[in-house]
């Protein structure tokens, strides 16, 4: 009796047990009680696309004076928070995620080494540097309990430098050091503006480098900005490396990296004989020929995504950080600082690659990289539907480099162009389609590639080989 007892509880709790666990899953946002499913009508998008949402903060018309922030705001990727100021939604967060991971790639690669320091950072360290006037309002300050005074660091020079100096001297033999963080940093903007690319809060890359000698550094520099150079060509982004001001940073050579947009806030100088190219600020008022071959400058419009100085020993010396020489004597180190706009690029990027209603990521940033397209429901093609779920479970194991990265719109009450409609307007690189050649002897789905917007019809096996090519990060 107690052992039938016992069979029939654990029977009940078997069945407990199965009850629980689609609700488990479909807690988590991957619905159907299937495993590993992203589904759009899970995702957390408070816009919709809808276009006539009211946008809040920075949503009047009159204030939407860029494409990057129209789309992202109407497509739900960022929410106004306070002026300068964004919630990060899923889709952003996942682009500045794989923003972040090809850029520790590529600082890796050159031998940099990452680390975190404190956004709270003491006034007195840029009383010594002399930049705590020197930044003016632009500077955002407070003072703790017991008074003390502090900034929220727009940089970290002062910072890394004081690091380097309190750990005593450096053996030569540990140079060039490359030190980077990626870190959220502050500036008290007067007139935010344009959505991301100029906030008050925003996530930059900035990299510290220590060398023993004035030519060891100038090749450390060359290095980072060669990095630099790989990085935009691996995005697809056209750019510009120009000569730029040391501005409040300082130093004694200093280069940004622009995007070429109409609505860049810098004048760039750009000769088409040679490889001259310059931010205004660096050229003589009325020249109108380049210095280095005479040929004609043209003017254009850029947005600065990166910018990068040789500092020489501009705060080593103030601070004291030095390494020992192979005579074991001290020496004071050579820096450098190389600076990335995290959230500006991904705004940029989108800014100068995209249609006036739909957005482009570059590939490698694409918060998702194929959405599928089941049959609306209640239409002839739905009897195909389970054809549409095995292609979703074969995707990721016929090619490793997707999962995690295939969206399933399961909205079936809406009609395939509405959906489709709202994946263009997202920017997902390749949407499958299930149509009418899905119900053909031999199906066929419809792939629409939004980059270039060329649409082939492949079978199952075929949009496998297809997407094999897709690179992910």
């Amino acid at each position: 009796m107690m052992e039938m007892l016992l069979r029939q509880c654990s029977k009940e709790f078997l069945h407990f047990a199965a009850c629980l666990q689609p609700c488990r899953l479909q807690h988590c946002g991957q619905g159907h009680g299937r495993p590993g499913r992203f589904l759009v009508s899970r995702l957390f998008q408070p816009a919709n696309l809808w276009e006539d949402r009211e946008l809040g903060v920075e949503g009047r018309q009159g204030e939407l004076t860029c494409r990057s922030q129209r789309l992202m705001l109407r497509a739900g990727l960022i929410h106004p928070a306070s002026p300068g100021c964004y919630y990060y939604l899923p889709h952003t967060l996942r682009a500045v995620e794989k923003l972040v991971r090809v850029i520790d790639q590529e600082m890796r690669a050159i031998g940099g080494q990452k680390l975190n320091m404190p956004s709270l950072c003491a006034a007195d360290l840029w009383k010594r540097s002399e930049r705590w006037d020197l930044m003016g309002k632009e500077l955002f300050r407070l003072r703790d309990r017991h008074n003390g005074e502090y900034c929220l660091g727009p940089t970290h020079e002062e910072a890394v430098t004081e690091l380097i100096a309190s750990l005593g001297s450096l053996s030569y033999r540990q140079l060039p050091l490359m030190l980077y963080q990626i870190t959220r940093k502050f500036r008290d903007e007067p007139k935010p503006r344009f959505g991301l690319l100029r906030g008050r809060e925003f996530y930059m890359k900035d990299m510290y480098t220590f060398d023993v000698s004035e030519e060891a550094a100038r090749q450390t520099y060359d290095t980072v900005c060669q990095a630099y150079c790989h990085l935009f060509e691996r995005l697809g982004l056209s750019f510009v490396k120009v000569r730029a001001d040391t501005g409040s940073i300082g130093g004694k050579l200093s280069h940004e990296f622009q995007l070429p947009a109409d609505i860049g806030e810098d004048r760039l100088l750009i000769c088409a004989n040679c490889s001259f190219s310059a931010n205004v600020e660096t050229v003589q008022a009325g020249e109108a020929d380049c210095p280095e071959c005479h040929g004609k400058l043209t003017e254009t419009k850029g947005i600065e995504v990166g910018h990068t100085f040789y500092l020489g020993t501009k705060y080593s010396s103030i601070f004291s950080a030095s390494y020992n020489t192979p005579q074991n004597k001290p020496a004071v180190t050579e820096m450098g600082c190389f600076g990335l706009g995290v959230t500006r690029i991904l705004a940029a990027s989108i800014e100068v690659l995209s249609t006036e209603d739909s957005i482009r990521w570059p590939g490698l940033l694409a918060p998702y990289q194929v959405c599928i397209l089941p049959p609306k429901k209640g239409s002839k093609e739905e009897e195909a539907a389970g054809l549409v779920d095995a292609l979703y479970d074969g995707l990721g194991e016929a090619v490793p480099a997707l999962r995690g990265e295939v969206l399933l719109d399961d909205r079936t009450q809406l009609t395939i162009g509405k959906r489709l409609k709202d994946a263009s307007r997202l920017g997902y690189p390749y949407v499958i389609v299930a149509g009418r050649r899905i119900l053909e002897d031999q199906p066929h789905f419809e792939v629409c590639c939004q980059n270039t917007g060329e649409t082939v019809f492949l079978t199952r096996e075929g949009v496998f080989d297809f997407l094999r090519n897709v690179q992910t990060v």
